[in-house]
């Protein structure tokens, strides 16, 4: 069976240890050599930026977030373990980990790393969909003859240069679609190399909870259960067609990867409409203080993924699921396209203030639309605020700066708050 030693890169006959460095940091399958359809993601991106630029921080429990939205944004691996998730309100994560350093985000320089990954997977494939600042697929068939080694070498090789150069980790999921890649990913984090082979897929999905499933949250899952579908093997018992009677469009997914099966090619240039983020509650809720905590999340999740292909919106919407499951949706147009979280929290802001009476609420969502290639500038001047103009310059100069000597070179005031 080929091996690969994801240290020194030595490939052989699988086995406990690598022959030539001795890690035990190997990764095995007989289709190892075969595959090329990759999902890379970052490990705690925000947290491990901040540990990087900040050495005191290095062995600490740090969490992203805070601030007057009081959520967590990202944690690290050591505050984990304390139950800290992305999320969390940020005095329940408190609560668990009390010694824990909080951050307040900084998403210029997460930007900026994400930036340098990028440029490292350029040097693979052309073939790259990113789904956000921390993680994209990749296409690498056809690959070997140019880079004169297998697609695993040549993640193993990305992985291990991110960590050198730019001193951040990520995690590979290697199979043959979309789907299971990014399910792989997930398996051995952080630092992960996990493969779903072909021969491997069905025993694979065998047993697993549907939530496995990409897309399928919180609502779906309980849509699931109440039909009696809890696991992949409980999808394989309906006929296509009973699924599609019962759950349309989703039905006929759910069908086809219950199987492992994905046809999605990775699309460098997606036609994309929209950009959105939804959370269902685990309990409706009416608390303005709690509900913006989650807009700003949703916000920056948003802007992550606007920033990651190029793209920024004119018009903002809002959506909320009522308690009996009425939907409301309030969008509002801006002056000119916008990626940033910033703008689309402030925009989105008013629209949920408004919306408050017509809660409880049991799922927050927002989007932007009316999409186009990006700017650059994130905003429009603005007749009524005359010092916009002079702040979008001011930013323009920023990020100047700190492409060219790196995240901290200029550090806002409002980041010391």
């Amino acid at each position: 069976m080929p091996a690969l030693c994801r240290d020194c890169l030595t490939r052989f006959d699988a086995g406990p240890r690598c022959p030539a460095c001795h890690s035990p940091r190997v990764v095995a399958d007989p289709e190892l050599l075969d595959l090329s359809i990759a999902h890379m993601d970052c490990d705690a991106f925000y947290a491990s930026v901040e540990k990087r630029d900040n050495p005191e921080l290095k062995d600490k429990p740090v969490i992203v977030g805070g601030g007057h939205r009081g959520v967590v944004t990202t944690a690290c691996y050591i505050a984990r373990i304390h139950g800290v998730r992305s999320a969390m309100p940020m005095f329940k994560a408190l609560q668990l980990c009390p010694e824990a350093v909080v951050v307040k985000p900084r998403f210029d320089a997460y930007a900026a790393a994400s930036r340098e990954i990028r440029a490292m997977m350029e040097d693979l494939t052309p073939a790259i969909e990113p789904l956000s600042l921390d993680e994209a697929f990749l296409d690498l068939t056809g690959t070997t003859r140019l880079h004169g080694v297998p697609p695993a070498v040549s993640l193993a090789r990305l992985i291990r240069r991110m960590e050198q150069e730019l001193r951040l980790s990520g995690s590979v999921g290697l199979s043959h679609n979309k789907f299971l890649a990014k399910i792989a990913s997930d398996l051995d984090k952080p630092r992960g190399f996990a493969v779903i082979s072909r021969a491997g897929t069905e025993s694979f999905l065998r047993g697993k909870p549907v939530g496995m499933i990409w897309g399928v949250g919180t609502a779906m899952r309980a849509q699931l259960a109440q039909a009696g579908i809890a696991t992949i093997d409980d999808l394989l018992r309906w006929a296509q067609s009973d699924l599609v009677a019962r759950f349309g469009a989703m039905g006929l997914r759910l069908w086809h990867l219950a199987r492992g099966q994905d046809t999605r090619p990775v699309s460098r240039d997606p036609s994309v409409k929209s950009i959105s983020k939804e959370t269902t509650f685990d309990t409706d809720l009416t608390d303005l203080d709690v509900l913006e905590g989650h807009l700003w999340r949703l916000s920056d999740q948003v802007a992550s993924r606007a920033k990651a292909k190029g793209l920024a919106g004119v018009v903002v919407t809002l959506k909320l699921k009522r308690a009996d499951h009425r939907i409301l949706t309030r969008r509002t147009s801006l002056r000119g396209p916008t990626y940033l979280a910033d703008v689309i929290y402030r925009t989105a802001q008013p629209l949920l203030a408004q919306a408050l009476s017509n809660g409880p609420f049991r799922l927050l969502g927002v989007g932007i639309s009316d999409l186009s290639a990006d700017s650059g500038a994130g905003f429009s001047p603005d007749l009524l605020d005359p010092g916009a103009e002079g702040r979008a310059r001011a930013e323009r100069a920023i990020d100047a700066l700190r492409a060219r000597f790196g995240p901290d070179a200029v550090i806002k005031g409002r980041s010391l708050r």
